[in-house]
């Protein structure tokens, strides 16, 4: 990277100075080394190490001393929840800001893949993209599967039960030198050189043509860009001397593939940033082999300042990918079990809420309100219990995403295209607010603010409403499904968030909890019988990368329908086996628990049937949990 930036980027002075300036704690020697290498090299770090920060501390820096007005850094995630806290920190300073622009990128590697290879290998065809999108590829594949000349295809989809995903699914690969149509997930039924196959094949390169793709297509697109014009890798690596991947345990073996294509025989210094235990993707997607993360030797951040011992110890025993003993250097905390039977499931997130107002300082709550995660959302066939949230919480539905999602990709196409129009951003992001605000009425009522009245701090509701909004108005064209779901989660979860927020009104602050308590006559917060702040159920998958005051986990059956997650983890913990050499369905079940076990702050709640949990009780009780059965109150 010589030329690009000042030498003494990383001096000592300089970093002390810069810790000062953001009010950040004293870094330790793992932190340090990070900070200061400038070579290739992996980041073991665990949960609530300061990841996020020490990159953007890193960032910071590095934006200070850069001087090259043609090359730039490459700041690379997973998904757009890690890029945007990524892209608040550097912004959050006059010199970081510069990362936000020319020559510089931080995006998702989906969006990298869009920007520089795939959308450019689209348009040197000669097609103008009009969509890249499955929810829009299937309906339009589905309105072509009518035209006679697939009538041969058409006939033999209506045959077969669910038939119609052969066509939706339809996805181009890059195969020995030549795109090549096949399905999303498997194979289709038949051969290509068949009268369906054929016309499979035709359906799909006639909506390529009239610039209609799956995302899964763009890296196809781009694979073939690449071995055709190889005069690209140079040019993309020279551009960016520095590429830093951060959530490096969920990129796809496809990402990693492409990105090794274009870095990897480059002098670019590629760091690699991430938790290899919180890697709770398919297995079968993952990166393996000699690419695989962390590679041997990788630095590690094992200090947690998230949570304290107890909770750090639960992730120690539950650090399923790769062991690691994560020490806490955060608030004290408190580990429980509750446990439960079929009349007293109910009475399960009750109980966590009234423990959490009374163990949690209620400012802390309020900054970060307590979560109730499972892994499953709604119901299965099976006739095992518990199965999903939904046992626990009578009337619960999961988000209607398809709606939510719906709205929100409209609204945030619309609300983008008037921003790229010129027209003020902050119009913009008020007519994409006010369009959500109305289509959320049913989930929130009547009690979301204006978007003058969000709050502006990073770490509310209200603040990541507005960083979620610019992330629409300048990045929704290159987002995947992926990311339109994750998009949707989060809003869905800050405006459930911000419609419980209390609503200062002349110098008076009143709160949701509070108007029910003098409604019914009210009681002092002592005594628990109301609490401070309503926890929100979701899965543990879309908490990921959140921070909690408090966290429940609710047991619920794994995805084989063989066994239940927090059951299992209370074995490992009370037993002291080694995950490594546990079943692989118990390992995945086990990482989704390790995912959300790390997420509090204060206190930490696992929830199992009381048939399965009590006969681990006594080992809990031993290791200073607080053991509670409902059942016998």
């Amino acid at each position: 990277m010589t030329g690009t930036y000042l030498p003494d980027a990383f001096a000592t002075h300089k970093v002390e100075a810069m810790v000062k300036l953001l009010g950040l704690d004293p870094l330790d020697a793992e932190q340090w080394d990070f900070l200061q290498s400038e070579t290739t090299q992996d980041l073991q770090a665990a949960p609530g190490s300061g990841k996020t920060t020490l990159i953007g501390l890193k960032l910071a820096l590095m934006a200070d001393a850069w001087t090259s007005t043609t090359c730039g850094v490459c700041v690379l995630s997973h998904t757009n929840t890690a890029k945007n806290e990524i892209a608040a920190r550097v912004a959050s300073l006059a010199a970081g800001r510069s990362l936000l622009r020319y020559p510089h990128f931080i995006g998702t590697i989906q969006s990298f893949v869009h920007t520089f290879l795939a959308l450019p290998a689209v348009r040197a065809k000669g097609v103008e993209v009009r969509s890249v999108d499955d929810a829009a590829f299937e309906t339009a594949a589905i309105k072509l599967l009518q035209h006679p000349n697939y009538s041969t295809l058409r006939s033999y989809v209506e045959r077969q039960r669910n038939g119609t995903s052969i066509v939706t699914g339809a996805t181009l690969a890059y195969e020995q030198g030549k795109l090549v149509v096949t399905g999303a997930t498997r194979e289709p039924p038949f051969r290509p050189d068949t009268a369906s196959g054929e016309q499979l094949s035709s359906l799909k390169w006639t909506l390529a043509r009239r610039g209609v793709f799956r995302y899964q297509d763009m890296y196809a697109i781009a694979q073939q860009y690449l071995a055709m014009h190889p005069g690209i890798v140079p040019a993309v690596s020279a551009r960016f001397p520095f590429l830093l991947l951060d959530e490096m345990q969920d990129t796809s073996a496809t990402q990693h593939e492409l990105l090794d294509l274009v870095f990897s025989s480059s002098p670019t210094v590629v760091q690699r940033v991430g938790d290899t235990n919180q890697g709770i993707y398919s297995d079968a997607d993952a990166v393996s082999g000699p690419a695989s993360f962390p590679l041997s030797g990788a630095a590690e951040l094992p200090v947690s300042r998230r949570f304290g011992p107890q909770i750090a110890a639960v992730a120690s025993r539950l650090a399923v990918r790769r062991p690691q003993q994560v020490h806490g250097a955060g608030p004290d905390g408190q580990v429980a079990v509750l446990l439960f039977d079929e009349t007293t499931a109910t009475d399960v997130v009750p109980t966590f809420e009234r423990m959490a107002a009374v163990i949690v300082p209620e400012d802390v709550l309020l900054e970060r309100p307590p979560r109730v995660l499972g892994a499953r959302q709604g119901p299965g066939n099976s006739q095992a219990y518990p199965q999903s949230i939904s046992c626990y919480v009578p009337g619960y539905t999961p988000p209607d995403r398809p709606t939510a999602h719906r709205v929100l990709v409209d609204a945030a196409r619309a609300a983008g295209a008037q921003w790229r129009s010129g027209a003020e951003s902050h119009e913009a992001a008020t007519e994409l607010w006010n369009a959500l605000r109305a289509s959320f009425v049913p989930l929130t009522g009547e009690g979301l603010p204006a978007l003058g009245r969000l709050e502006r701090s990073a770490a509310t509701p209200g603040g990541k409403v507005r960083i979620l909004l610019r992330e629409l108005l300048a990045h929704a064209a290159t987002f995947d499904e992926a990311s339109w779901g994750m998009i949707t989660d989060q809003l869905t979860l800050q405006m459930k968030l911000l419609a419980e927020r209390p609503l200062k009104a002349v110098g008076l602050e009143f709160h949701p909890a509070a108007q029910v308590a003098s409604a019914v006559g009210g009681v002092p917060r002592s005594s628990a019988v109301v609490p401070a702040v309503r926890s929100v159920p979701g899965t543990i998958q879309s908490a990921k990368g959140e921070t909690h005051a408090a966290t429940l986990i609710l047991e619920c059956l794994e995805k084989t329908g063989r066994k239940f997650d927090v059951t299992e983890a209370l074995r490992i913990v009370a037993e002291g086996s080694d995950p490594q050499q546990e079943l692989k369905s118990v390992r995945a079940a086990v990482q989704l628990v390790f995912v959300g076990a790390t997420r509090p702050t204060h206190l930490l709640v696992l929830a199992a049937h009381r048939d399965r949990g009590k006969q681990h009780a006594e080992a809990m009780i031993d290791a200073g949990w607080d053991v509670r059965d409902l059942t016998e109150h």
